[in-house]
């Protein structure tokens, strides 16, 4: 029986964003930048359904807060939808690639009641992206402000020998970024010497979750006089927007049933204080798809934020209308587990924001960059996360002489508190040469933030006329370092492909 394979189509995402992979039995998600994260062997089986992608993802990524996050896929028309989790995945993607993302899907309007940094972590990333994108508008203080504490998060302290002067120009804080926002970003972050990255992006997330546009799922529609409008579905309840300005607003107790018929939606009100009949408000969606979609949406949103437990979808055989239901935890449910997490504190590694010099494509266009991460996150201990980073620069052959350099960083920490920080206890270097290898191996001992860091970065320059296999140079590269030092993670791998221009063909 031929097997299928089903391979998708992955762009460049500046944050949250993963996309999602399944080729040769491996589950591989695209995060934040061009890197991938690649999933334990996960073989999508025949009726497989979406709570088994989801819960793979929230496993490698670590995450126990999970309910606040979802899976996304584009639809034929290009629309975003959410992953039914309880449904087949063959059932949701019938046609096309299999292409995924992993977003927020409940942004939580007090981000202090998370109960790991992680989990704020990964809202903000989906925040940064949100603010980037122009999803989430903000004014110009505002910017300043959530671009310093993005730049706090990841640089750490201002440091001007370090940094430069210039240190933030590639960093993207807005959709429209100008040297006056750069320059205030950097006027603020001076201010912030100490401040821990978790400390950063909870003072970010603070600040965020005052924005008008927070967590707002927004749709087009059109109201009973065809004026064009915007649905916007929230914790709080429905919104609606005319010319970028919220005109009404909806709270969930107000909101007695929501439908939809064809392309049309629905909403049934309540009688207000000195009215005496509900009265139901009808909105024209461009489709039904599209009515369907912000109906379950709706459905979704009120679910999570306002009932103590999900309802249960109706038994009957012959039950009329949808049997969706949201089948998740709600916010309440999802508080209590959370406050009976008792893992250590997971470590993780930051990674930077979307830059400029980063529009890359995925797809075979030109400058495309692939990558792989395999980010794997320790249950305690003190050292960082470990990992594997490798991007492949492909050129264009000049010359039939082509090396290959490959970078190894081992580390290894250990908690030292007497030690002041940043300071370099050793250094050392030792080169050895082969017909056609050269290996430099850069061995530091450092302590920062109390703690003790051996750090080993191994240079290999592999040399000759025959084209070199890079998943075999790179696995033999791997397994040695591992050999070599069984007490200390890999935690980079680069490799690098590069040409060199002989004598007689750099000549006219």
């Amino acid at each position: 029986m031929k097997k299928t394979l089903h391979r998708a189509l992955v762009e460049s995402a500046p944050s949250l964003c993963c996309y999602c992979n399944w080729k040769n039995d491996t589950l591989l998600v695209l995060s934040h930048n061009t890197f991938f994260f690649f999933c334990p062997v996960f073989s999508p089986q025949k009726r497989a359904k979406g709570q088994v992608l989801f819960d793979k993802v929230c496993d490698h990524l670590n995450l126990l807060e999970k309910d606040y996050f979802g899976i996304t896929y584009r639809d034929v028309e290009n629309q975003k939808n959410w992953l039914d989790p309880s449904k087949e995945l063959k059932k949701q993607i019938r046609t096309g690639p299999w292409n995924f993302a992993f977003n927020v899907k409940f942004y939580p309007p007090d981000p202090s009641q998370l109960t790991e940094d992680i989990t704020r972590y990964y809202l903000c990333l989906q925040l940064r992206d949100d603010v980037v994108s122009g999803r989430l508008p903000c004014s110009f203080a505002t910017h300043t402000v959530l671009g310093s504490y993005t730049v706090q998060s990841e640089l750490g302290d201002y440091d001007p020998e370090e940094l430069g002067s210039d240190y933030i120009s590639e960093l993207r804080f807005a959709p429209n970024q100008t040297k006056e926002l750069e320059e205030k970003v950097m006027e603020l972050h001076k201010n912030y010497k100490g401040m821990t990255p978790a400390d950063a992006e909870m003072n970010f997330l603070e600040n965020a979750k005052k924005l008008s546009m927070y967590g707002v799922d927004l749709h087009h529609a059109k109201d009973s006089e065809g004026v064009e409008i915007m649905l916007g579905v929230c914790a709080s309840g429905l919104l609606i927007y005319r010319d970028r300005l919220r005109i009404n607003r909806f709270a969930w107790p107000k909101i007695l049933k929501i439908s939809y018929k064809r392309n049309n939606f629905y909403i049934k009100i309540r009688p207000g204080e000195f009215e005496q009949f509900e009265s139901t408000i009808g909105f024209k969606l461009p489709n039904h798809r599209a009515a369907k979609r912000l109906w379950k949406v709706c459905v979704e949103h009120h679910t999570f934020f306002r009932l103590v437990s999900p309802e249960a979808p109706p038994k009957k055989f012959l039950s009329l209308g949808s049997k969706f239901r949201y089948s998740g935890r709600t916010q309440a449910q999802t508080r209590r587990a959370s406050s009976q997490i008792i893992r250590p504190a997971p470590f993780f590694e930051r990674s930077s924001s979307k830059r400029y010099n980063m529009s890359r494509s995925l797809d075979g266009g030109e400058g495309a960059e692939p990558g792989v991460v395999i980010n794997g996150h320790s249950s305690g201990g003190t050292g960082r996360s470990s990992g594997y980073l490798c991007s492949f620069l492909t050129a264009e052959r000049l010359a039939q002489i082509s090396s290959q350099k490959m970078r190894f960083v081992h580390q290894q920490g250990e908690t030292n508190g007497d030690a002041d920080p940043g300071v370099l206890l050793s250094a050392q270097t030792i080169t050895s040469e082969t017909t056609s290898t050269t290996t430099t191996t850069h061995i530091t001992k450092t302590v920062k933030g109390g703690i003790s860091e051996t750090r080993i970065e191994k240079r290999i320059v592999i040399t000759g006329d025959a084209d070199i296999d890079h998943d075999q140079a790179l696995a033999q590269a791997i397994k040695e370092a591992k050999e070599q030092h069984p007490d200390m993670s890999v935690t980079k791998v680069v490799v690098h492909k590069e040409t060199e221009i002989t004598p007689e063909e750099g000549e006219d």
